[in-house]
């Protein structure tokens, strides 16, 4: 099939796990159907081992310990040298979403769909479950928290300047002028070229998916038309200077949170953590309210963050993992447990407003708050990522930073054909077939 690459990364997996054939294309480690077994899980979710416990007391036969690891990209690397090794594994793993088609790929995960009861894919939005299916029969995860996007705003600041919360990308883009003309040392918001899955999350909203599957091969389209539409949204913006033009998360962004000076934020249902942070003198003048709509008809948006909980391919215990990732994102006692212990924002729908009733302290001001992040929550538009999101996020961070600085609105829109051309040349280098 010409797609076995340099990485090792299997074609049969490939051809098997991304292209709708519903197996795993790996051979799984004999199960053992009784307990009592002793599973590990490698997670980064803060106080996770309380939560677990709930489950050791009533699974006495199936005891889970719990391994706390580094997230991200440390996580993902260890699992991969065990997998490769073939010993050292955990049985479960905490992955974000992003990174379970190279999980798949390098045959680290294992295809759980027959010991999954079909009713756990209802707790989850068809788009959210599409993340750990890879658009195939096949299950490599159960979704455990999610980053639905949403406006957080200065109410203070729109309620001085007698400004209306957009409900429109046309209407953000007239408030970010007006509120900059009033004073020119406030933005409603940044563009950051150091945060790629943000943008990611923003051309989500638009209706791009950068990777899919197309016959025996992948397909890329980072440089599609819904992308190109928020680059140059974003791009107009900076060359108008009506919004700040440096990166999230540095001192002078933190700075500007905490003096007034950026006044809004596109971010993720997790900001309240990082303005309570950044800016706890601010509490009370903030709120939360859906994403700017490119069609004001059509309830859409992005997603920025979020993770899965997968059975690792070397397992001995598959069954009992899945049903112990199961019964961690869909029991109303653990999805409770998750929102209020260890703090992240479930993934199942019924846990977004059941587990989550008090608003974070940071925005008592907003009893609604919850409900309306779960309504954001159930309108995250399909995304599909491929097996190297790293080298394309890289390639965002270089393009778009070099974009960033011309403040040109073109150089956007350049730089969104690098990214295309780099993610690609990255495929192909390593024995994937890429569609045209």
């Amino acid at each position: 099939m010409g797609i076995m690459g340099r990485r090792g990364f299997a074609a049969i997996v490939i051809a098997a796990a991304l292209l709708a054939t519903g197996c795993s294309g790996q051979d799984q480690p004999e199960q053992q159907a009784t307990g009592p077994v002793s599973l590990t899980f490698w997670t980064w979710a803060p106080n996770m081992d309380k939560v677990v416990a709930l489950w050791n007391q009533k699974n006495p036969d199936i005891k889970v310990t719990v391994n706390k690891q580094d997230g991200g990209d440390p996580a993902v690397t260890k699992l991969l040298t065990a997998t490769k090794a073939g010993s050292g594994a955990p049985d479960v793993m905490q992955a974000e979403y992003q990174k379970i088609p190279t999980l798949v790929a390098a045959e680290a995960l294992a295809d759980i769909s027959k010991d999954l009861d079909p009713a756990v894919a209802k707790a989850f939005p068809e788009a959210v479950w599409g993340g750990v299916t890879l658009g195939s029969d096949a299950v490599y995860a159960v979704p455990q928290d999610t980053g639905p996007m949403v406006f957080y705003y200065r109410e203070d600041v729109f309620k001085r300047l007698g400004l209306q919360v957009p409900k429109t990308w046309a209407e953000y883009a007239e408030a970010a002028r007006k509120i900059h003309q009033a004073d020119p040392k406030q933005y409603l918001g940044t563009f950051s070229a150091a945060d790629a899955g943000w943008f990611a999350g923003l051309a989500q909203q638009a209706g791009a998916s950068w990777w899919g599957v197309d016959g025996q091969s992948w397909s890329v389209a980072i440089d599609s038309e819904a992308t190109r539409k928020v680059a140059d949204f974003w791009g107009g913006l900076v060359e108008e200077g009506v919004i700040g033009n440096k990166p999230m998360y540095t001192p002078a962004w933190n700075a500007g949170l905490n003096n007034g000076t950026q006044v809004g934020w596109v971010s993720a249902v997790w900001g309240p953590g990082v303005l309570e942070g950044n800016a706890a003198k601010t509490a009370g003048k903030w709120k939360l309210a859906a994403m700017p709509q490119w069609d004001a008809g059509k309830e859409a948006t992005g997603a920025w963050g979020g993770s899965a909980t997968g059975v690792t391919s070397q397992s001995k215990h598959a069954v009992q993992a899945a049903k112990f990732a199961a019964w961690l994102n869909t029991d109303p006692e653990a999805v409770r447990a998750l929102a209020q212990i260890s703090g992240v924002y479930p993934a199942a729908t019924a846990g977004q407003t059941d587990a989550l009733t008090t608003p974070p302290k940071f925005f008592a001001n907003q009893p609604d708050f919850y409900q309306t992040a779960a309504k954001a929550a159930g309108t995250v538009a399909p995304f599909t990522y491929g097996p190297n999101v790293n080298v394309a996020y890289n390639a965002y961070n270089d393009a778009f930073g070099k974009a960033a600085d011309t403040k040109k609105k073109s150089a956007f829109l350049t730089a969104l054909t690098s990214m295309q051309a780099t993610t690609i040349k990255d495929l192909t280098d390593g024995g994937f077939t890429v569609a045209k």
